[in-house]
Order: structure tokens, then C-alpha cells, then sequence
């Protein structure tokens, strides 16, 4: 079979480590059962970069996993990084529209 396919330019999906993504998928499971489904959403960019440095400098002090979750540190840093970078980018959407 013969087909073809346009994706050039299109991100590589596939290429994201499974191992990070099945982590923001247990801090958000964890996250959903404790503020509801979602509830990220609602919050300012700036907590979770709040949030995201404290679980950094926990983890640069030596310490692997969050005394609240049980969950490692640096699943929480992804986290809240993909929460910034999520609301940030919704943010610019927002904006654009309200300028056009």
C-alpha cells in the first residue's frame, strides 16, 4: 500500500518521553481527587510557577518525593510547568481575540 501523508512541520507527538506524561498523569489523578477535575484551570499562572519552584528547590535540597502526595518532586515540577504553560498560552489567545 501506498499513501501519503502531509505532517511536515507538525509536532512529533510521538517523540515525548511516555515515562513524563504517565507522571503529569498521576500529579493531575492526585490533583482531581483533592481540588476536583480540572480545577487548574481556574488558577493564576503565577501559583504554579510558585508551586513549580518549591517543588524544585525540595528536590535540589535532596529531597525525592512530596511528604503530601507521595508523589516525586519532579512530577509535580512538570505539572505545574505544563499548567503554566497551559493557562499562559490560553491567556494569549484570549488577548489576540480581543484585539482582532
Amino acid at each position: 500500500m501506498s499513501g501519503v501523508k502531509y505532517d511536515a512541520g507538525k509536532p512529533r507527538l510521538d517523540l515525548l518521553p511516555p515515562k513524563a506524561i504517565l507522571a503529569i498523569g498521576e500529579v493531575m489523578t492526585y490533583g482531581a481527587a483533592k481540588y476536583g477535575p480540572n480545577n487548574w484551570q481556574g488558577v493564576a499562572p503565577e501559583r504554579y510557577t510558585a508551586a513549580l519552584l518549591r517543588h524544585l528547590m525540595a528536590y535540589m535540597d535532596g529531597e525525592e518525593t512530596d511528604a503530601e502526595s507521595g508523589l516525586p518532586h519532579l512530577w509535580h515540577v512538570l505539572t505545574n510547568a505544563a499548567f503554566a504553560v497551559a493557562i499562559t498560552e490560553e491567556g494569549r489567545r484570549e488577548e489576540e481575540g480581543r484585539d482582532g
